[in-house]
């Protein structure tokens, strides 16, 4: 089976032409420029008409030059109302199904995950379109999007998803990256419904804290394991100063084996987080701490944390792979 990471974001600017957008804050400026630095890029890569390209051949060195076979790549939806409108000048992002579909067919690095709002007037048409032309899974910002998973509303829309074995990755826990619609809505519990539905749901970054004020949802979605066996979870962005806390809880034996493995690139990635909470010795923390591939270096991180193999490559029985594209 492949090694895949799982949870990899594209990100591209409205000048390159591919229906991309991104606004970034004043506030927020640094924290972009600290990213970009992390994989290789430079900030004033931002204003290149070519910057989606230049993020895209970077990613593919990135992966090209690791021991992963793969990434899912993730489209990025708009954001809407409880009604299906679009809020305009809602988010800081958005990436197209099409692009994230075209980028796939032409390169076998990448896999599709799509990011439809089930709220949208269009959203089944749009699932179907997606199916067809390939998706592997589907991901979504509940608290971001402003997407409450359980309104009965959206129940047609999980039982298509599940119908057709998409999986659903979900965020779940803080998010200081991009901007908070609903927070209440990073709880997984909002996520029962789908999982009712027979959707398989993974809880991105395993429902930790993402900041020091935020809830800590690790002990509601351990309790949701022992309900939901169609539920499962990501260690992306573990490797990060608030959430590497919950290391150690999902290296428990009980948790690992719901853990599929996504870095969240670009996200930076740190040796020194797991190194300080005594989960890797210091010399190997400091050999993976110099590995200049964000990609690589995050994989062999958490093999070190301990992380089972089979982390790495489960994805590969719960993403839809089977389906040809329709092109």
């Amino acid at each position: 089976m492949k090694t895949i990471d799982m949870h990899v974001h594209m990100v591209g600017t409205a000048s390159s032409g591919h229906g991309c957008w991104l606004r970034i804050t004043a506030g927020k400026l640094p924290l972009y420029a600290f990213m970009l630095r992390h994989i290789g890029l430079p900030l004033n890569s931002l204003r290149s008409p070519d910057f989606d390209d230049l993020f895209v051949n970077n990613l593919l060195g990135h992966i090209r030059s690791s021991t992963l076979d793969a990434v899912v790549l993730l489209a990025q939806e708009q954001v809407y109302d409880d009604d299906g409108h679009l809020l305009q000048g809602w988010g800081n992002a958005y990436v197209p199904n099409d692009y994230v579909l075209e980028l796939a067919r032409e390169h076998t690095e990448f896999l599709p995950a799509i990011s439809i709002h089930p709220g949208r007037p269009d959203a089944l048409e749009e699932l179907d379109y997606c199916l067809a032309a390939g998706a592997v899974m589907m991901k979504c910002l509940p608290n971001c999007q402003n997407i409450n998973c359980n309104d009965s509303r959206y129940t047609k829309f999980w039982e298509r998803m599940a119908e057709a074995g998409l999986p659903l990755l979900a965020h779940t826990g803080g998010e200081h990256t991009l901007q908070v619609v609903r927070p209440e809505y990073a709880d997984p519990r909002t996520l029962e419904l789908p999982l009712e539905c027979g959707v398989t749901v993974i809880a991105a970054h395993a429902a930790s804290r993402s900041g020091l004020r935020d809830p800590d949802y690790l002990p509601v979605l351990a309790k949701m394991f022992e309900e939901f066996p169609n539920l499962y979870a990501d260690i992306s962005a573990l490797n990060l100063p608030f959430r590497s806390y919950a290391l150690r809880e999902c290296l428990k034996p009980e948790m690992a084996q719901r853990m599929v493995h996504g870095s969240d690139y670009p996200v930076p990635v740190h040796a020194r987080w797991a190194q300080m909470r005594g989960l890797i010795p210091k010399p190997e923390a400091r050999h993976w701490a110099q590995c200049p591939n964000p990609i690589e270096r995050d994989y062999q991180l958490k093999l070190a944390t301990g992380f089972p193999k089979e982390t790495f490559t489960r994805i590969n029985r719960l993403l839809r792979l089977s389906q040809p594209a329709v092109v």
